[in-house]
């Protein structure tokens, strides 16, 4: 079957050649599934699409299509949760249009009233703007909707997570009510389900299943570390790759404001975005992160909401998030557009009941991976720096590659010590410390090979009188002139790259495999008043996974249920095979008090020994009832 194209919906040639310069060529799902209905028709639509999946086309290409002429008011309108996304939005829908109309506005809080009422006032089609900033412009009856036709609910779930929804209610109620009206939205909780049952009467839905972490556009690791090893493993990732470019999501405002600090002071592009920050600096913040002058962003989910940044390579769970939603919603920032991406998970040991979770909603691609050793990131450095080189020799100095004679001519130059430049025809002890040799002039003439040129490949060069290049040469000839050629190329290296190989820039990151915190704790639901043993529970969790006796460890048999330690993929696999078997003790994933994790200073982070005198910290389950035997 032959893939779809824009031209099938109908498009005329000024909206096609505006999709042909931006380099579009199919439709993603969610605008196949879209732009055939709000090009047809006028029943309102509801549509599920996740951030990135190309919903601004999916409605942005409709309102050009049937909006090309200009009208005395305003015909549609946009909203969406954040400023930025305004001003996304908004360019996006500017760059379809093939001539002056649509016109468009922007509107949102923390810009000029002014410049917003002077475009207001010279007429416009489309205005995208948040809910609070459009409601102050209809307040002032600087914004008139008596006669719009489209109402586009952009990021819904993500207005209403911040407080808008009775915003959105009124400004539906000061709109025309024949408009049409478009729901965009990740997921339907209830308000919005509300909103979409008792106003919108019939509808259409859409929904784009496609998984964008099933997509195998983004790699999913997740890498078991101790909280104080965060930002060591995080500083060796960035390092070992050929590009970072990503977002870093934290928790807090206060460890959003630490690990970007941290980085800052080690070296790293990187800058904090959270609610603290004010909207001018978050501005500016945004357009050092998107022109690259930043290269991380540290930021907390709120602050994040609407960012939305292409060609991502990476997204950073510094901390786990708290459901799968927010996990989905995060990673979605990269892996777009059929670009790869790849994103990495921080775990603690106290964080794997809550893993579980998150490896449900990502099908089977979140994979365990562990932390770059350091001379794995030596190693990567080495690699960019031989490819800087290479680059900068063909570039600057115009040196073309070395080939067939020549290559061998090189080769032989490296092992043969009867070959001038070879490895071996150098001092047999250089000066120490790569300090410059005390030699006269005479013995630095008697160095100096007898036929040169007749002896080295020769390469083609730029001429020698472009000053910038004449500069390079005649460096070299003064280290040469000062220690012999290997050391004067390890000083050259040395002074540019000394502290990118230095491996004592990196700390130690302990494999929290080797602990005994690595384990996953499981409650089995039998315990003495059963007549159960240590060995009766290990047999109950050997049976439903397979592990030999050396891994079912650390057995607590309690008066009505037990505990035991297992390896964390053997956890999972108890508990569901539990499930099965009819017969089979419950078996779960043992909670400690005061939430995930634990109160400090129990034991494993499982809590303090509560007042019931069992051990191990744990809120007591249901216990497991033997069945009485049947007469």
């Amino acid at each position: 079957m032959p893939s779809q194209t824009f031209s099938d919906f109908g498009f005329s040639s000024p909206v096609l050649e505006a999709l042909a310069r931006k380099g579009f060529e199919e439709p993603t799902p969610i605008q196949a599934l879209a732009i055939p209905v709000l090009l047809s028709g006028s029943s309102h639509l509801v549509a599920r699409a996740r951030t990135g999946t190309g919903k601004t086309a999916a409605f942005g290409l409709p309102l050009v299509e049937r909006l090309s002429s200009p009208a005395p008011k305003v015909r549609a309108l946009v909203l969406v949760p954040t400023r930025e996304l305004a001003v996304q939005v908004s360019g996006e829908i500017a760059s379809f249009a093939p001539g002056p109309a649509p016109r468009i506005a922007t509107v949102y809080g923390g810009a000029s009233m002014g410049e917003q009422l002077r475009r207001l006032s010279r007429g416009v089609d489309i205005v995208v703007g948040t809910p609070g900033r459009v409601l102050d412009h209809i307040d002032r009856k600087t914004l008139d909707l008596s006669a719009l036709e489209w109402l586009v609910l952009d990021e819904a779930d993500e207005m209403l997570d911040m407080g808008f929804i009775e915003d959105i209610e009124k400004v539906m109620d000061a709109s025309n009510p024949a408009r049409r009206v478009v729901l965009f939205s990740a997921t339907m909780p209830h308000p919005i389900v509300r909103i979409v049952r008792d106003r919108l009467g019939s509808f259409e839905t859409v929904e784009d299943s496609t998984n964008p972490v099933q997509a195998g556009l983004t790699d999913q690791i997740w890498l078991e570390v101790r909280s104080r090893d965060k930002l060591e493993a995080l500083c060796r990732i960035v390092d070992a790759e050929d590009e970072f470019y990503g977002l870093v999501f934290c928790h807090t405002k206060i460890e959003t404001d630490s690990v970007a600090r941290a980085l800052s002071e080690r070296g790293y592009a990187a800058e904090a975005l959270h609610g603290d920050v004010s909207q001018d600096m978050r501005e500016r913040t945004l357009a050092r992160f998107r022109d690259k002058k930043t290269l991380i962003l540290v930021a907390t989910d709120v602050a994040a909401r609407g960012i939305d940044v292409e060609r991502l390579t990476h997204v950073v769970n510094f901390n786990l998030p708290f459901d799968p939603e927010s996990y989905t919603h995060r990673i979605g920032r990269t892996g777009r557009a059929g670009n790869k991406g790849t994103a990495i998970t921080f775990v603690t040991p106290e964080e794997y009941r809550r893993l579980f979770a998150l490896r449900r909603a990502s099908g089977d691609g979140l994979h365990k991976g562990s932390v770059p050793t350091v001379s794995d990131v030596i190693e990567a450095k080495r690699s960019r720096i031989l490819a800087k080189a290479a680059g900068a020799a063909r570039e600057t100095l115009g040196l073309e590659p070395a080939s067939g004679d020549e290559a061998e001519a090189e080769d032989a130059a490296a092992v043969d010590p009867g070959v001038v430049g070879a490895a071996d025809d150098r001092p047999a002890e250089g000066p120490a410390g790569l300090e410059p040799a005390e030699a006269t002039g005479d013995e630095i003439a008697a160095e100096e090979p007898a036929e040169p040129v007749a002896a080295k490949p020769k390469r083609k060069a730029k001429a020698k009188a472009d000053p910038a290049v004449a500069s390079f040469y005649a460096l070299a000839d003064e280290l040469l002139a000062m220690l012999p050629p290997r050391e004067a190329l390890a000083s050259l290296a040395a002074a540019a790259y000394s502290g990118d190989l230095d491996p004592r820039r990196y700390g130690e990151v302990r494999d929290v495999s080797v602990d005994s915190a690595a384990t996953a704790r499981l409650y089995v639901g039998i315990g003495k008043q059963d007549g159960a043993w240590p060995k009766d529970v290990a047999a109950v969790v050997k049976r439903l996974t397979g592990l030999p006796d050396r891994l079912v460890d650390d057995i607590e048999v309690l008066e009505r249920f037990s505990f035991a330690s297992v390896p964390f993929e053997a956890a999972e696999k108890a508990i569901a095979e539990a499930r099965k078997h009819r017969g089979a003790p419950p078996i779960r994933m043992a909670t400690p008090k005061g939430g995930p994790g634990g109160p400090s200073g129990g034991k494993r982070g499982y809590g303090p020994r509560p007042s019931y005198g069992s051990k191990g910290g744990y809120d007591r389950p249901k216990p497991y009832k033997k069945p009485r035997p049947r007469d």
